[in-house]
């Protein structure tokens, strides 16, 4: 798993492996890209525990993890997970309301949370003096929460404004909602994280409890510690506080919809008049790290950074250097998912292009893809990559995400190590080949974001 593999869309509040038993402590030493010496153990209830040590300064970044996001919200409660996220900060048996944050913030430290597809997961970056209380406050949550109907319903209507403000305003929100719909017509990944605003309107205690007494376990949350610690004294600290959480027995499933293998390219556009900039998306229906075919994760984001990684990518050359028909373009790979996942090519008109005069020119940059892998193209595009992992473990915060994220979607911590090797194994024919496999109309969908008169109404079209 990379850092900067394009993430899934994160929501959040903005504040500010199944086993049974103890199993001992494994060390991974050091990765091939320099990084920390990181070990994991799983507590007695079956809380999966990673350390990442670093010691540049007394400070400690606290995450717990949940294996579960908005893709495993019951039908017709989209957003339950979400705005379950903004719930636990809503106090428990032991602690009211806000003494948490009030807590992190009186010791001077930062603390936030965000709601994924996959996952959902809270932290906190304090001292590492303070790391016991922080452990203390999570635990007491992971299996102490409280909710009445006078708390849920007017934190009901903070996460509808926040859908308004994000959304209903956003015609660009409004064009991913519609194209990820398209994209996934069966899977969840294309309802949005922060739930369709008239199932919002609906969710209620009863949801909440529901959900937090299935997802809310220790056997079904990872703790990521990174900072100045040893992962003797995480153990100690993590056995004192999450340990005392009763396990419920097993981790829950999961239960998702396949999506079916794709047939008809699909066509979405948003017009409206607060489009400031036109703009050409278009998505691909791809694996996922974790249901590609050997190796073919590793090509597919290789081949984000070749087509559309930067301003020396291929897209940017031919788009916007050579013809000139675009200000802006690259492309993306959401890998870090569980189920079939999106890649993306983007673009942006220069002044007097139309979006589909554009589409051509991306059409036929795509056609012609095999003049973007070159050995030269193909080297850079692994260094820039491989670099980019390197950098990451010089932030503290990062490393825990990295973990964090991969572990939470099935992953493990010798994958998350050994990525930089498996970038640097893929080869030209194999970016060829997840080329011709994956980008192709049947996998599409496009769309067009375009400005509207101001005396047009707003209008979201769509044609198979």
């Amino acid at each position: 798993m990379h850092l900067y593999r394009k993430a899934n869309v994160l929501l959040g509040p903005q504040r500010g492996f199944a086993h049974a038993g103890r199993v001992e402590a494994a060390p991974f030493g050091r990765s091939e890209a320099g990084g920390p010496e990181v070990t994991s153990f799983v507590l007695d209830n079956g809380l999966d525990v990673v350390v990442v040590p670093d010691h540049r300064a007394p400070v400690a970044t606290h995450m717990i993890w949940y294996r579960n996001g908005s893709a495993d919200d019951p039908l017709g409660q989209s957003g339950i997970a979400h705005f379950l996220e903004h719930l636990m900060f809503k106090g428990t048996e032991h602690q009211p309301a806000g003494a948490f944050s009030k807590a992190v913030s009186s010791l001077g430290g930062q603390e936030n949370a965000f709601t994924s597809y996959d996952y959902t997961a809270y932290f906190q970056r304090v001292a590492r003096d303070h790391l016991s209380t922080m452990m203390a406050f999570e635990a007491d949550r992971m299996g102490g929460l409280v909710l009445t109907d006078d708390v849920v319903a007017p934190e009901r209507d903070v996460v509808l404004e926040e859908r308004r403000m994000r959304v209903e305003t956003d015609p660009n929100a409004q064009l991913s909602e519609a194209m990820a719909a398209s994209l996934f017509v069966h899977h969840p990944y294309g309802i949005p994280i922060i739930g369709w605003m008239h199932e919002i309107e609906e969710l209620n205690r009863h949801h909440a409890i529901d959900y937090y007494k299935r997802f809310y376990t220790p056997e079904n949350a990872i703790l990521v510690v990174a900072g100045d610690v040893t992962p003797d004294e995480v153990r100690r600290l993590a056995d004192d506080t999450y340990g005392r959480v009763t396990p419920h027995g097993s981790r829950p499933q999961r239960r998702r919809a396949r999506e079916p293998e794709p047939k008809a390219l699909r066509r979405i556009a948003v017009a409206d008049p607060k489009v400031e900039q036109p703009t050409l998306q278009r998505l691909y229906l791809t694996p996922s790290c974790m249901t590609a075919r050997d190796g073919e994760c590793h090509a597919l984001e290789l081949l984000a950074e070749v087509l559309g990684g930067g301003a020396t990518s291929y897209l940017y050359r031919k788009l916007v250097l050579e013809t000139g028909v675009a200000v802006n373009a690259g492309a993306w790979y959401m890998g870090s998912a569980i189920d079939d996942t999106r890649f993306s090519v983007y673009a942006v008109p220069a002044e007097g292009v139309s979006l589909e005069q554009l589409e051509e020119h991306v059409d036929k940059a795509l056609r012609g893809a095999g003049e973007a892998l070159s050995p030269e193209a193909i080297e850079r595009a692994k260094t820039r990559l491989v670099a980019e992992t390197i950098y990451s473990a010089d932030s503290q915060s990062s490393l825990a995400r990295i973990y964090g994220s991969a572990l939470a979607i099935g992953e493990t911590v010798d994958e998350v190590r050994r990525w930089p090797i498996d970038i640097e194994a893929v080869s030209k024919e194999r970016l060829a080949a997840v080329a011709e496999r994956y980008l192709t109309p049947a996998r599409s969908v496009t769309g067009y974001l375009m400005k509207a008169k101001e005396l047009d109404a707003p209008v979201v079209a769509a044609a198979a």
